[in-house]
């Protein structure tokens, strides 16, 4: 058994603590305690929760993915730590404010009906990558080749979107807001080394170790669908930038030395 405390921030007030509550008990964790504040930017909520550990990172996945919560962090509880209210308000203080035109979470690629992802396959997989996370390959590639061809681009791109939101919410959504630039370089690189080796390069990403490409000798089209997507999420899930697009420059897959994604916002 594990004992976290869960820092929630929501735009919601009504019927919070109950969304929250059927999250935990579905992943057999239960309330020891919790503390609220409100605010003029939204509602801070901290929970102190004890459940079975092997189910925590399923747990910050639903919550990470939740359309109630704009953003948490989970930390081990330390007994005689008390957040007052005062200090609950500074954690909304810290997040931009929240905005009526904020992007909601991102939905899935639009697409042709044959070429559409499967909602209830991929919300299968979700928790399965939140509770291996880093090491989702071997289960992303997996689920990749048991794919229609037609369904591949968009479904990958979906899944990686998912993956970096609900990873820029657990790691990232409390610091400072940031330009393009400096997201790619404080976001979105060290969440990609998290996965596999990169480098800066500019203001664009390579990696050589993406195993998402299928080199053969003759040219074909960018296979990192998970990775752009994966990059997509992590940067659209803050709400402080416009719409970002990732797109594979160059891929080892048609021959390149390294997989390079640039960013267009």
């Amino acid at each position: 058994m594990v004992t976290i405390e869960l820092k929630v921030v929501s735009e919601q007030r009504d019927g919070l603590l109950l969304a929250l509550g059927e999250v935990l008990l579905t992943n057999q964790f239960k309330l020891l305690r919790h503390r609220r504040a409100n605010t003029d930017r939204g509602v801070v909520m901290v929970l102190v929760v004890q459940g079975p550990e092997s189910r925590l990172l399923a747990l910050e996945e639903q919550l990470g993915t939740h359309w109630m919560v704009r953003s948490f962090e989970a930390a081990p509880y330390e007994p005689g730590v008390s957040t007052s209210p005062q200090t609950l308000a500074e954690v909304v203080a810290s997040i931009d404010p929240v905005r009526a035109d904020a992007p909601p979470a991102p939905p899935a690629p639009a697409a042709a009906p044959s070429a559409a992802p499967d909602p209830a396959r991929v919300e299968v997989l979700l928790p399965q990558l939140a509770r291996d996370y880093p090491r989702v390959f071997g289960l992303v590639l997996g689920f990749e080749r048991s794919l229609e061809p037609a369904q591949r681009v968009t479904t990958m791109r979906y899944i990686g979107t998912r993956v970096g939101a609900w990873v820029y919410k657990r790691d990232f959504a409390l610091g400072a807001a940031l330009d393009l630039s400096r997201s790619i370089k404080h976001v979105a690189l060290p969440a990609m080394r998290q996965l596999l080796p990169t480098e800066p390069d500019g203001d664009a990403l390579t990696t050589s170790g993406s195993p998402f490409c299928v080199v053969t000798s003759q040219t074909v089209a960018a296979q990192c669908h998970f990775l752009c997507g994966f990059l997509e999420g992590l940067l659209n899930a803050s709400g402080t930038l416009p719409r970002v697009r990732v797109s594979e420059a160059a891929c080892r897959a048609g021959g390149a030395a390294g997989c390079r994604f640039v960013f267009d916002a």
